[in-house]
């Protein structure tokens, strides 16, 4: 399958601000309770499920990896920022990171106990996230788990033209609401467990969702 033109827009500006990215993002230890929380489930899930190892999409300079390690889940990092791998494998060097898509990842069919998909599938056309979460249940393990963590909204399509540090930068950002999320993984297979919506505050600038969700380990009725 070719590539979708729209990772070209995102390689190339993550390429470019991957320094400031790494400067300016919060480490996980850092994140409010209920985002730790989350995590901190996810791992136990997978813990308890012992099918794999976990895959973090969208790594980027690899915190969110190296913090499931911590908790003591075999993770390694997928990104398709070259800049941002190397990065990664800079400050983590006993963890495995590699340059790749969500769209065709280089995974065997039900190879991997996890995935975290941790503010990672934002800059997908809305058209072509079926095609990214069919990804997540063609290598998931059967009874295998899913972290999908991002910004929701009404639908919105932003066009940033500078961010991090005030590079330029030409993806695009897509806001879908949570219950549109939850219904893509359903039809993609995948089990929605928890859905859990984090309203704007004074902490949180965006509205943010986070879902757990598995791929049965047995095969669902047509």
């Amino acid at each position: 399958m070719s590539e979708p033109s729209y990772l070209a827009a995102v390689r190339e500006s993550y390429d470019t601000v991957a320094a400031d990215y790494t400067a300016l993002v919060k480490n996980p230890s850092e994140l409010d309770p209920t985002s730790r929380a989350m995590l901190a489930a996810f791992a136990e899930l997978v813990r308890a499920s012992d099918l794999g190892p976990v895959a973090d999409l969208g790594c980027g300079p690899g915190r969110v990896t190296a913090h499931l390690a911590g908790l003591g889940v075999p993770a390694f990092g997928v990104d398709v920022s070259p800049k941002m791998v190397e990065l990664a494998r800079h400050a983590y060097p006993d963890l495995r990171f590699c340059v790749g898509t969500m769209t065709a990842l280089e995974v065997g069919d039900d190879a991997l106990g996890g995935i975290l998909a941790y503010y990672s599938t934002h800059h997908t056309p809305p058209e072509l996230l079926p095609v990214v979460f069919a990804e997540f249940h063609r290598t998931l393990a059967p009874g295998g788990h899913l972290l999908l963590a991002g910004h929701v909204g009404a639908g919105e399509r932003r066009r940033p033209v500078r961010a991090y540090g005030g590079h330029p930068v030409s993806y695009e950002s897509y806001r879908l609401p949570a219950d549109r999320l939850a219904e893509l993984l359903n039809q993609a297979g995948l089990v929605v467990s928890s859905q859990l919506v984090q309203e704007r505050d004074e902490e949180l600038k965006w509205k943010y969702a986070s879902f757990l969700a598995r791929k049965p380990a047995t095969a669902m009725p047509a």
